[in-house]
C-alpha cells in the first residue's frame, strides 16, 4: 500500500545572534492582522503577510518602532514603502540607496528594500541553503549546480563554498548586478567556478540541452508572473510544466537533488511535490513536500511563508 503524503516543515531556526558584533542578522519578531514585523540587521520593517489572520502578540508601541513599512495595494493604500523619521511616516529615506550588509553562517549579502516588498533575500530559504551545502559536501564528488531564477545569489554562494561548480541564472540585469556585489563581499569564493548568466530560463535550458550540458543539482524559485530580458512573458501556471520538462532534460545520470519553491498563493506544496515526482520517476530518490517557515520570536510559533518540494537521493 502506497504511503500517504505528509506535509513537512522546513523551518529556518539558525538565524543566530552574533555575539562578536553584538547584533542579530534576522528575526521574525511578530505577526498578526495581515502583517509581519521583522528585524533585518539594524532595521525593523513591517511587511504584508495576508495569512496572519490572528491578533498581534506584541503591543502597537513595539510595532511603531519600525523603521519602515511596505503598504499592500490590497489595503486600499498606494503600494510601496514609506519610512519613519522624526515621529511621522513619510518618504524620508530613499530606499534606492539604503543598503546594508547582513550574513548567514559567514555568507555575506546586501539587504535593501525593493519595489516588490522584498529586501534582496528570503530568510525562510535558509533551511534550503543549509541543505544545499550539506548535500554537496557529503556527496564526495564534484557537483554541477544550477540556480534558476537565482536572484541575488545567496543559494549559489552556499553551493560554491561546498565545492560545487555553479551556474547562476536570472533574467534581470539589475538583480545579477546585485548578485555580483554580494559575491565581492565573500572573498573566500572569489575565483571559484561561478557562471553568472542573464537569460530567459526556458531558452537557456533548451540551449543547454542542445549543447549536452548536464547538472547534478538544481534549485528553482519561479515567479508567479514575470518578463524575460527580451520581454518574454512568464506565467507560472502555464510555464511550470514546461520548466520542469526542460530541467529533466539537463539532469545528469546521477542527480543529487532538485529543489522547487513557489510563493504563488494558489499553489500548494503537494502539487509541487507531485510535479517533481513526475519528472524524477526514472531516478531512485524521495520527494518531500512542505512549507518553508521561520520561527516567530514573540511566541515561538512556526510561521509558513512559501510552498516547497525537494527531491534527493538521500534526505539529510
Amino acid at each position: 500500500m502506497k504511503k500517504e503524503k505528509e506535509i513537512k516543515i522546513f523551518c529556518s531556526k539558525d538565524w543566530s545572534f552574533d555575539s562578536a558584533q553584538n547584533k542579530t542578522n534576522y528575526e521574525l519578531l511578530d505577526t498578526g492582522k495581515g502583517e509581519k514585523l521583522e528585524k533585518f540587521g539594524k532595521y525593523i520593517f513591517v511587511r504584508p503577510y495576508e495569512d496572519a489572520v490572528w491578533p498581534k502578540t506584541l503591543s502597537e508601541k513595539e510595532w511603531a518602532k519600525a523603521d519602515g513599512k511596505f503598504w499592500s495595494s490590497k489595503t486600499g493604500a498606494k503600494a510601496g514603502w514609506t519610512f519613519f523619521k522624526n515621529g511621522s511616516w513619510g518618504n524620508s529615506l530613499n530606499n534606492r540607496f539604503l543598503k546594508w550588509e547582513m550574513e548567514y553562517k559567514d555568507i555575506k549579502f546586501l539587504a535593501s528594500p525593493t519595489p516588490f516588498r522584498h529586501l534582496g533575500f528570503f530568510p525562510e530559504q535558509a533551511s534550503h541553503w543549509d541543505f544545499i551545502e550539506k548535500q554537496i559536501k557529503n556527496s564526495g564528488r564534484k557537483i554541477k549546480f544550477l540556480n534558476l531564477f537565482g536572484y541575488t545569489g545567496v543559494a549559489s554562494f552556499f553551493a560554491l563554498r561546498a565545492g560545487a561548480e555553479v551556474t547562476h541564472l536570472d533574467a534581470s540585469k539589475q538583480t545579477l548586478n546585485w548578485a555580483k556585489e554580494n559575491q565581492k563581499l565573500n572573498k573566500f569564493i572569489q575565483g571559484q567556478s561561478l557562471r553568472v548568466i542573464e537569460d530567459d530560463v526556458l531558452k537557456f535550458l533548451e540551449r543547454e540541452e542542445k549543447r549536452g550540458n548536464k547538472y547534478d543539482a538544481v534549485i528553482m524559485d519561479p515567479p508567479k508572473f514575470g518578463r524575460g530580458p527580451k520581454g518574454e512573458i512568464w506565467k507560472l501556471e502555464i510555464m511550470l510544466p514546461k520548466l520542469l520538462l526542460q530541467v529533466q532534460k539537463v539532469l545528469s545520470d546521477k542527480p543529487l537533488f532538485v529543489i522547487l519553491t513557489s510563493y504563488a498563493v494558489d499553489s500548494s506544496s503537494l502539487s509541487l511535490g507531485y510535479a517533481l515526482e513526475d519528472i524524477m520517476h526514472n531516478f531512485k530518490g524521495n520527494v518531500e513536500s512542505g512549507e518553508l517557515c521561520v520561527l516567530e520570536k514573540s511566541n515561538n510559533r512556526i510561521i509558513p511563508l512559501a510552498h516547497t518540494a525537494v527531491w534527493s537521493i538521500d534526505m539529510v
